[in-house]
């Protein structure tokens, strides 16, 4: 019977197996956290999230002064050696507040298309994300998928469930595929329009607020009918319904809407408007004494009001009786 001849694997020797243990090895693999000065990181691009200067930030800066960045951000390492911050935007403004020169870093190698989706998950954990962050973010964790080759008929499950890739996105989030659509919609408005859209979440007393739906209708309109509804929007104080923007949706397709129809609708009285005086505070406290408390205010200019009525009332029979008794 013929011998067979078996090969033996002899194992690649490096330079690396030589000098190192296998524990060495090991470690090298993993993330560390590093210390990286803060101005040699820059921002993600287009980095959708706000990052604001307000009491929530004032409170993660005085943590940071007592007990440092507990949590190490993200960061990955561009081409011309400085780095782009993936997550921990708001880590790093708190530190800059608490004029702290350097931030705990993990520096990973991602992608372009790897990174978004990173920066998109760890931002959308935020307890109160205004429309605009949602709209953007969806919009470009959704084009990042796209470019990783993952078409809108995702298999997303061994039993062979296939899935939209918006739809995907919305069970991340907790949205219906729906309605991550009409979130990317409001990425076609105007930077105007779409902070009236998240005052509507601030719920800001002040400033004009426009709801959703609405909204995700005038995202339709072209640049400049979308200026023209604003234009209306602060000569009207008030924001078109959704029955409104359904209708100019249709006429801008149409080619039929003209800034002439937008004012006209504009002026209409809608069922729910309530119409608004809009006055000038500064202007009002500057004439009021000093001892009008703010619960007080109210009362005080609607007498001052009747007492001027009168006035002018008076002022007016006095200048009849002038008239009359001189003729």
């Amino acid at each position: 019977m013929e011998k067979k001849e078996t090969k033996m694997q002899i194992p690649k020797i490096t330079l690396d197996s030589l000098f190192t243990t296998q524990e060495q090895r090991d470690e090298a693999k993993l993330e560390k956290v590093i210390d990286i000065n803060i101005n040699d990181i820059d921002d993600f691009p287009k980095h959708p999230f706000k990052v604001m200067d307000n009491e929530e930030m004032q409170n993660m800066k005085n943590s940071i002064i007592e007990n440092g960045v507990l949590v190490p951000v993200l960061v990955r390492q561009k081409n011309d050696g400085r780095y782009e911050m993936i997550s921990g935007h708001r880590r790093k403004f708190a530190s800059q507040l608490a004029e702290k020169e350097t931030i705990p870093c993990i520096v990973r190698n991602l992608s372009d298309d790897e990174a978004t989706i990173i920066m998109v998950d760890s931002n959308m954990q935020r307890e109160e994300i205004l429309p605009s962050e949602k709209a953007f973010a969806y919009k470009m964790k959704l084009e990042a998928l796209s470019h990783q080759g993952k078409r809108n008929d995702l298999t997303l499950s061994q039993v062979g469930t296939k899935l939209r890739t918006d739809e995907k996105i919305g069970e991340d989030y907790g949205d219906s595929r729906n309605q991550v659509q009409r979130y990317i919609r409001l990425t076609r408005l105007i930077p105007e329009l779409l902070e009236l859209v998240d005052n509507e979440i601030i719920k800001s007393p002040d400033k004009m607020r426009m709801a959703l739906s609405p909204a995700v209708e005038l995202s339709f309109l072209t640049e400049e009918e979308q200026y023209w509804v604003l234009d209306n929007i602060d000569q009207y104080v008030a924001t078109p319904s959704h029955a409104q923007a359904i209708k100019m949706k249709k006429l801008s397709q149409n080619g039929e809407l003209t800034q002439e129809i937008v004012e006209d609708m504009m002026c209409e009285e809608k069922p729910n408007q309530v119409a608004k005086l809009k006055l000038n505070e500064e202007r009002i406290r500057s004439v009021l004494p000093k001892n009008v408390g703010n619960t007080k205010i109210e009362d005080f200019v609607v007498k001052a009001i009747e007492y001027y009525s009168r006035h002018l009332k008076q002022r007016e029979m006095d200048s009849r009786w002038c008239i009359a008794t001189f003729h």
